[in-house]
C-alpha cells in the first residue's frame, strides 16, 4: 500500500463512497487555493496598494453581499444546466481573479474592485458542489458524504495559509498570485477531468418551477435559513472577533493565537468523520440542539479565565461544536430539498453563511466597542441558543409535515 493511501484511510477510513472521491480532490484544491491568497488580500490591500482599512472593509463586505446573490443564483442553475458547468465556470472565474490580482499593480480602485468580486466567483459553484454530493451518494449516505468533504476542505484550509507564506517568501505579492492562479488552473484541470456530469441519485429532468417561489412557501425550510443565519454568526465571530478579543483584552500575543486557532483544522481533520459515525444514530434536532450552544457558550468564560491552556479548552469545546452543526446542517437541507430544485436549496443556503460573514465582524465589533468584550460573548450565546432552538424546531415541524425527506433528514 502505497504512503499516499495509508494517509487516506488514516483520514477518511475504507467506506468513503469511490463516486466521491473526485468532489474530495476539488474541495481540497479550491479550499487551498482559496486559504492560500484570502488570508492575505487585505494584508495586500493595505501594504501594496495603500488602502485605508475602512475600504478595506468596505470591500470585503460589498464581496460578501455579492455572494449572497451569487450562492441563489448558482444553485438555481446548476438545477437547469447541471452541476459540473457551474463548478468550471467557478474554477476558471478564480484563475482570472487571480490574474487580474497581478494585473492591478498599484492602482488601489482595481484591486479593490476585484476583491469585491470574490464572492461572486466563489459562490457561483459552491451550491453546485453540495448538490453535487447529495446527487453521488444515496441519503443515509448523505451525512457521512459530507463530513468526508469537509475534512478535505480542512486539509486545504490548513497547508493553504503556510503555502501562501511560503509564495511571499520566495519572491512578493505577484509570487503569490501568480502561485494561487496556478493551483486555481489545477483545481479546474481536477474538476474538468475527474468530476461526473450526472450522479446516480441526481434528479432524471430539469425543474419545470421556479426555485423560489418553491423556497418561499416552504416554511420550516425558512425556518431552517434563519437558524443557519444566526449560527454563521455564532461561527464568525470566532473567526474573526475572537483573536481581536483575546490580543486586545486577555494579552494573548498575536503568535499565541496562531498556535491555538490550529486546532481547529486539525481537530476536524483528525476526528469529523469519526465523530459523525459515533452520532450516526442521533436525530438532526437533537445534534443541532446541542451543537449550536457548544460554538456559543465556551467564550463566556473568558471573563473568569483566559489562561493559554483554558483558551485552548474553549476552542476545543468548540470544534465539537462546529464538527457537529455543519454536515449536519448541510445533510438537513439535502433531505428537504425537492430533487428537482436541490440546488437552488443548497444555494440558499450558502447566500446565509455570506450573510454571516457580512454582518458577523460588524455587530460583533460595535458590541464590544460600545459595552465590552462580556457583553460579545454573552451575545454570542444568546444568538447560538435561539439558533439551538429555530433549527431543531424546523426539523420536527418538517418532521411533521413532509414525513420522507424531513425523517431522511433526520
Amino acid at each position: 500500500m502505497s504512503v499516499f493511501a495509508r494517509l487516506f484511510r488514516l483520514i477518511w477510513g475504507a467506506d468513503v463512497d469511490r463516486a466521491l472521491r473526485p468532489v474530495l480532490a476539488v474541495g481540497f484544491a479550491s479550499s487551498m487555493g482559496g486559504s492560500t491568497v484570502w488570508s492575505f488580500v487585505g494584508l495586500w490591500a493595505i501594504r501594496d496598494l495603500h488602502a485605508s482599512q475602512s475600504a478595506v472593509g468596505v470591500a470585503f463586505l460589498i464581496s460578501a453581499m455579492v455572494g449572497v446573490l451569487a450562492g441563489y443564483a448558482g444553485g438555481h442553475l446548476s438545477d437547469h444546466v447541471g452541476r459540473r458547468p457551474l463548478i468550471l465556470v467557478s474554477w476558471a472565474c478564480q484563475v482570472a481573479l487571480m490574474l487580474g490580482f497581478l494585473a492591478a499593480g498599484g492602482r488601489e480602485l482595481v484591486g479593490l474592485g476585484l476583491m469585491c468580486l470574490g464572492g461572486l466567483v466563489f459562490q457561483i459553484g459552491s451550491a453546485s458542489s453540495q448538490a453535487m454530493i447529495a446527487d453521488l451518494v444515496p441519503r443515509e449516505r448523505h451525512e457521512q458524504a459530507y463530513a468526508a468533504v469537509r475534512v478535505a476542505q480542512n486539509l486545504g484550509v490548513t497547508l493553504g495559509p503556510p503555502t501562501g507564506g511560503l509564495f511571499l517568501f520566495l519572491g512578493s505579492w505577484p509570487v503569490l498570485f501568480a502561485g494561487a492562479a496556478a493551483l486555481f488552473f489545477a483545481g479546474f484541470v481536477l474538476a474538468l477531468r475527474f468530476l461526473p456530469r450526472y450522479g446516480d441519485y441526481a434528479p432524471e429532468e430539469p425543474p419545470t418551477r421556479h426555485s423560489f417561489g418553491v423556497i418561499v412557501r416552504d416554511r420550516p425550510f425558512l425556518l431552517f435559513l434563519v437558524s443557519s443565519a444566526l449560527a454563521w454568526l455564532v461561527y464568525v465571530s470566532f473567526e474573526v472577533v475572537l483573536p481581536i478579543s483575546l490580543v486586545e483584552a486577555h494579552g494573548l500575543s498575536a503568535p499565541t493565537w496562531g498556535a491555538l486557532v490550529i486546532v481547529n483544522p486539525i481537530v476536524v481533520t483528525l476526528f469529523q468523520l469519526r465523530l459523525i459515525r459515533v452520532v450516526r444514530a442521533v436525530p438532526a434536532a437533537v445534534k443541532l440542539a446541542v451543537a449550536l450552544p457548544l460554538m456559543g457558550f465556551p467564550f463566556v468564560l473568558l471573563r473568569a479565565v483566559d489562561a493559554v491552556p483554558a483558551v485552548a479548552v474553549m476552542i476545543l469545546v468548540f470544534v465539537v461544536g462546529e464538527m457537529l452543526w455543519v454536515p449536519t446542517s448541510q445533510t438537513i437541507v439535502a433531505g428537504l430539498a425537492p430533487e428537482d430544485v436541490r440546488g437552488a436549496y443548497m444555494g440558499a443556503l450558502g447566500s446565509v453563511s455570506a450573510i454571516g460573514f457580512a454582518l458577523g465582524p460588524f455587530f460583533g465589533l460595535q458590541i464590544r466597542a460600545a459595552y465590552g468584550d462580556a457583553a460579545v460573548w454573552a451575545a454570542v450565546a444568546a444568538l447560538s441558543l435561539v439558533a439551538a432552538v429555530m433549527g431543531a424546531a424546523a426539523c420536527r415541524i418538517a418532521i411533521a409535515r413532509r414525513p420522507r425527506p424531513a425523517s431522511a433528514a433526520a
